[in-house]
Order: C-alpha cells, then structure tokens, then sequence
C-alpha cells in the first residue's frame, strides 16, 4: 500500500496539467478571435449656416377690431334668436330680440318725466322773470329739465340696444341666447368675427418668448406640430408682457400672410420663429448625438475605422441638425446612425454614401 501512494501521486499530476493545458489553450483561442465590427453610416463635419428658431402651438382669432361680443343692456328675457353660430351676416343684421316691454315702459315713463320737467322750468322761469321766485329756483328747474332730456336719451338708446345687431360683418363665432331665457348684463350672448382680418395666437414660455422680436419670421404649420401641413409664413406682431395666471404662457401675436388655405378661426397652428441666423456654425446631425447624462457626446472615426468617444457643447438644434459650440472641427469624420450602443475604440464598417 505504501509502494501505491506515489504512483496515485504521478497520475493526480499528470491529469492536473493536461487540463491546465486545455484552459490555456482555450483562452488564447478566445483571445485570437477578432472583434465584431458594426455597421455605422457616417458624415463628415461642416460648417454651414444655422436658423436658431423657437416652436410653439396656437390657434388662430380674429385680429383686435375685427371682434365683437354682444350682450342685453339690461335684464330681460329673450323673445326671439334669428342666427345660428357659425352662420355669416352682414352689419347691421338683426341676430337676437329681446323682450320690448320693460323698455319702451321705461323710455315712455322717461318721456312724461321730461314733458314735467319742461312744465316746471317754464313756469319757474316765468315767476322769476315777475319777481315771484329767485333766481336759484330757476336754475334748480333748469337742471332738472337736463336732467329727464339725458334720462329719455338713455331711455331710448336702451330701446335700440334691446335689439341685438350686428356692428360687423363676419360669422358668428359664439351663440350663447336661448328662447325665453332669462339673461343680464353680465352674460355675453353673441359673438361675432370677420374672418378676413385673422391673427395667430402662440402661447410661450417666458423664457422662449424673451428670445423673440417683433418683425421675425414665422413658419405656421396646420395641427399640433412640425409635421403638420405648411400654411406660410407669417411675421410677428406683438409679444405679451404679461404671463397668463392660467397656462403661465406668454401670448405672441403673429400676422400671417396670405395661406396656402383659408385658416379657420378657432384652428390649431403651430409656429416657429427664427429668432436668430448664424452664417458660420459646426453642426451635425440629431442622430449623431448620444446622450451622456446632462451633455452629449458623438464618436468619430479615424483612419482605421476605430471610433473614438468624444464629448460635445450643443447649442440651439432643430428636428434635423444641432448646433455644436465646441468639441468638433470641419473636416471630422463622425457616426450618425448606429452611434447608440456604440463603446470607445470599436471598430465600424462605414456604409457606403
């Protein structure tokens, strides 16, 4: 048995080294394998020149003047409705009656108060000239005579306003009079618009609309964003210096010109301002950018088609191209599509252009 113990010894080492041997072998194996290179498409950096702009959604109004909204004068019923919303009518058609009687009551009531007042001045007037009332007596009557002339005056216009018109042509935006309802002076019942004189309404951050002046351009598009259909461009009118309580936006008014189509008040629009023009600017493209916490980096490619991970400074960009304030020269070979997922010192098969 003791005459065994080496001879298990020997074959416990030999066993030991071929296997040894086998794992070395594998892993130089594995070393020796080439990496994978990865289908990448390319573009070389320029400089070109750059539109900074500022996009923001809207609706289109009609432009101030070319609005009215109508109400009852008084409180009062409505008698009769004559229009529909959305129908157009001529200036000085008749769109809701209201009920007549408390104020022709009142314009009559207002017409004996004068003819009174007219009696009591006259007589004043001729006892003073007997020297039977002074002066002040007169005066008094005088006063109340003016007094019940502006009465019957307001009387009257009330009688008019008691019939609603309208002061414009245009369409009727908004119908809020119903027959028999009760309504008062704080109740907008007619809405008109002329739909000739119409302006777009984008709503901005204060901070974006702190970039924009009057006189630059504008890109509408129909619909909530850039891939809308193009209406024209159109220029800006104004910008609000008051941020609205409600959406925290900034209203900036833009005249547009004339359209590829008749806008609609009431439509949807979406604006971008150039709100400035750079004529000489490194850019790439979008997709060339990989996110790398608060920043961004793109990878070039040297001679050897090993790309190399490079951080950047990006400025204003576009749906397309951004801006690039530092981190790449014109002349650069960098990757656009395929740059996700890609790690530093890879090698690329660029796509042929």
């Amino acid at each position: 048995m003791k005459g065994m113990r080496p001879l298990r010894q020997w074959r416990t080492a030999i066993v030991l080294s071929v296997l040894i041997s086998a794992s070395c072998g594998r892993g130089s194996s594995e070393q020796a394998q080439p990496a994978i290179a990865v289908n990448v498409r390319t573009t070389t950096v320029t400089q070109q020149p750059f539109t900074e702009t500022v996009g923001a959604l809207g609706a289109v109004e009609a432009s101030a003047g070319h609005i009215a909204l109508l109400s009852a004068p008084a409180p009062t019923r409505v008698l009769q409705v004559l229009v529909a919303e959305g129908q157009r009518v001529a200036r000085g058609s008749t769109l809701v009656v209201l009920e007549q009687t408390p104020f022709r009551e009142a314009e009559r009531s207002a017409a004996a108060k004068l003819n009174a007042a007219q009696r009591a001045y006259d007589r004043a007037r001729t006892l003073s000239q007997a020297g039977i009332l002074p002066r002040k007596d007169v005066e008094q009557a005088a006063a109340d005579l003016a007094a019940a002339r502006a009465d019957l005056v307001a009387a009257r216009r009330l009688t008019q306003l008691s019939v609603l018109r309208a002061p414009i042509s245009g369409v009727v935006t908004r119908m809020s009079a119903l027959l028999g309802a009760s309504v008062d002076t704080n109740e907008p019942l007619v809405e008109i618009a002329d739909p000739s004189a119409l302006e777009v309404i984008l709503g901005m951050t204060p901070a974006d609309a702190g970039k924009v002046r009057i006189g630059n351009k504008v890109a509408l598009r129909a619909g909530q964003n850039r891939s809308g259909e193009m209406l024209g461009t159109g220029t800006v009118k104004s910008v609000g210096a008051v941020v609205d309580s409600v959406s925290r936006n900034v209203s900036v008014r833009v005249v547009p010109p004339t359209t590829s189509r008749p806008m609609r008040i009431g439509e949807t629009v979406y604006g971008d301002v150039a709100v400035a023009t750079r004529a000489a600017v490194i850019v790439v493209p979008v997709e060339a950018l990989v996110p790398e916490g608060d920043q961004f980096r793109v990878f070039i490619i040297d001679a050897k088609n090993v790309v190399h991970a490079r951080p950047v400074i990006i400025g204003a960009r576009d749906p397309r191209i951004a801006e690039v304030r530092s981190g790449l020269t014109a002349g650069e070979r960098i990757v656009t599509y395929g740059a996700y997922g890609l790690e530093d010192g890879a090698t690329v098969v660029p796509a042929r252009q």
